[in-house]
């Protein structure tokens, strides 16, 4: 097998450990604290560097859109051994929906010289969509697999083991294009102190939008095709009822669940 060269999308999100926050004005997430990587994301840069090394040789590329030039998220990949890192930072960008997404993305990974695969996660921690994956396969006019569970790669073929409901559908597609991996597909490494010293130095190229040629009046808040409307507290959980059992009580259960509809 010839030498493999992979890109990972890698998102970068606030520490979930961390209290999150709302801009009261955009509704969104606060992006103003320190940034790591999306543990969703490890994931796939795992498995990009278990390819490379299956392939015998190579190297994986991460590609991140992110505020304020923040490389704190990607530094993390860099040390697990991933090559180098693209970072798209521009304040056009602030208020991007899914597709805007998308397209940064894509544009960045077209600058990628010779990508045979596109790795990333079904979706991110702290958006959730799901459908970036396969907007960034539809930009670039790839094929792609979604919710991979295993992925092993021969004469050009990728084959992947797809998660489903009731197991698994194996499925081929030939290289390049874009799979999605599930959390749990490998076990990701934990980077080693020479690893986080070699990262520092690692390349990483910071674009704007204007350098990936996009009309910043097609991502942002300018080119938004979602709005959220409004925000509110969850409700809180109201107390469970208790079935005392006095020789009635799987009756009880019974017409509960009934009158929920669920039996």
């Amino acid at each position: 097998m010839s030498a493999m060269n992979i890109v990972v999308c890698a998102k970068q999100i606030p520490d979930p450990a961390e209290p999150g926050a709302l801009d009261p004005t955009t509704k969104t997430l606060k992006r103003d604290g320190k940034l790591i990587l999306d543990e969703s994301d490890m994931y796939g840069v795992e498995m990009g560097l278990q390819l490379a090394d299956a392939a015998g040789g190579g190297e994986v590329t991460l590609v991140s859109m992110a505020p304020d030039s923040k490389v704190d998220g990607i530094r993390q990949g860099l040390a697990m051994g991933a090559a180098k890192a693209v970072l798209v930072s521009d304040p056009a960008l602030s208020g991007s929906d899914a597709l805007g997404t998308s397209k940064v993305l894509a544009a960045a990974i077209r600058r990628v010289e010779g990508a045979d695969l596109i790795l990333t996660a079904t979706e991110s921690s702290d958006g959730y969509t799901g459908v970036v994956p396969e907007q960034i396969a539809e930009l670039l006019g790839l094929p792609s697999i979604t919710f991979a569970k295993s992925i092993t790669i021969a004469d050009g073929v990728v084959k992947v083991q797809r998660q489903t409901d009731a197991g698994f559908d194996e499925v081929e597609c030939p290289l390049p294009c874009v799979v999605s991996v599930t959390a749990g597909v490998v076990e990701p490494r934990y980077p080693s102190f020479k690893g986080i010293m070699a990262a520092k130095s690692k390349p990483c190229d910071e674009l704007t939008v204007a350098d990936l040629g996009i009309d910043a009046g097609s991502v942002g808040w300018a080119g938004a095709q979602q709005e959220i409307v409004g925000i509110e507290q969850a409700p809180i959980r109201e107390a469970g009822e208790v079935f005392e059992d006095d020789g009635t009580g799987a009756e009880k259960i019974v017409a509960f669940l009934d009158n929920l509809k669920l039996i």
